[in-house]
């Protein structure tokens, strides 16, 4: 029996929307499975002012609604539900909407990653108002103002030293009393006059009603708490790739899918056939311009591959 699409992209994000317009304009019949809530971290961003060819800035939603129509006008059909379960071990490959199963040739997997967030009472209320997990999406908004970094690895310094250039003052909040931070990282963030350091301390919570105006941290030895002003709240402890369900199906490596070129393919996994699009492999670049270009490349590698396949 023939499969009944050629393509199955999974994630409805920047990259799966980029593979869904390269492959329905290259005649590939495509199934995007968006998931239940569709068009990934972008749908929590206001405003993004970084994505070329919006001189103005575009609202994120606004943004993946009009990628999606684009991905529609080429006659991408869409399941707006999230995927259950899939099978790799052999072709057809099988992906599963609850009950319901759909296969395909090829699959590109574009579920993307999630910021990891310190569940305090207020945050979730004031994300995208001052409460952030990526600084060069929104360090711009916070110009001479004053920021908060929670982390204390690489990535927590990278964005405390990237917000030292734009903001008036940036406070790193660590819970120990030392870094886990590359040692040359540390020492960069520590030589930077605008960034200070609260050690062993912990923030459990947020403070403001429509906007951030402040961050409650506790000591972690006396138990005391202190508000300190502040218009922003970088969260920067990591981030969970969407990869639970693809566990014993494919290669990964700290829950991030492992690329395995070959043949001038760059975005295969470690099953042919099946590819891998945008944040789900990528924890260094992270922004919605490289998942669009991750999203172009799988479409192009899985189009030279079928065609190898014919």
């Amino acid at each position: 029996m023939n499969p009944t699409y050629d393509l199955i992209i999974i994630g409805s994000g920047p990259s799966g929307l980029t593979a869904a317009i390269y492959a329905t304009r290259a005649n590939l019949k495509t199934l995007v499975i968006a998931g239940a809530v569709a068009g990934g971290q972008l749908m929590l961003t206001s405003e993004v002012e970084n994505y070329p060819g919006f001189p103005d800035g575009v609202l994120g939603p606004e943004l993946m609604s009009l990628w999606r129509k684009q991905a529609e006008r080429f006659k991408a059909d869409f399941v707006d539900d999230n995927m259950t379960k899939v099978d790799f071990k052999g072709r057809p490959f099988k992906v599963w909407v609850t009950d319901q199963a759909y296969e395909a040739r090829a699959v590109i997997i574009s579920t993307g990653a999630n910021a990891k967030y310190l569940n305090l009472p207020n945050e979730e209320r004031l994300k995208g108002r001052g409460v952030s997990a990526c600084a060069t999406c929104d360090g711009f908004f916070f110009k001479q103002l004053d920021v908060v970094v929670v982390g204390g690895g690489d990535t927590a310094m990278e964005e405390a030293l990237y917000l030292s250039k734009l903001c008036k003052t940036v406070t790193v909040v660590h819970r120990r009393h030392e870094f886990r931070a590359s040692k040359i990282m540390q020492e960069r963030l520590l030589k930077t006059p605008n960034v200070k350091v609260v050690w062993d301390s912990e923030v459990v919570d947020v403070l403001g009603e429509t906007k951030v105006e402040g961050v409650r941290v506790k000591d972690a030895k006396t138990g005391a708490t202190t508000d300190l002003k502040a218009q922003g709240l970088f969260i920067a402890i990591g981030h969970a790739p969407a990869t639970e369900v693809f566990k014993g199906q494919l290669q990964l490596d700290k829950d991030y899918i492992v690329l395995h070129p070959h043949d001038g393919l760059q975005t295969s996994t470690s099953v042919e056939g099946v590819f891998a699009a945008g944040d789900v492999h990528d924890h260094r670049y992270r922004q919605a311009v490289t998942a669009a270009g991750f999203g172009c490349m799988a479409a192009l590698d899985v189009e030279r591959w079928l065609q190898s396949h014919e």
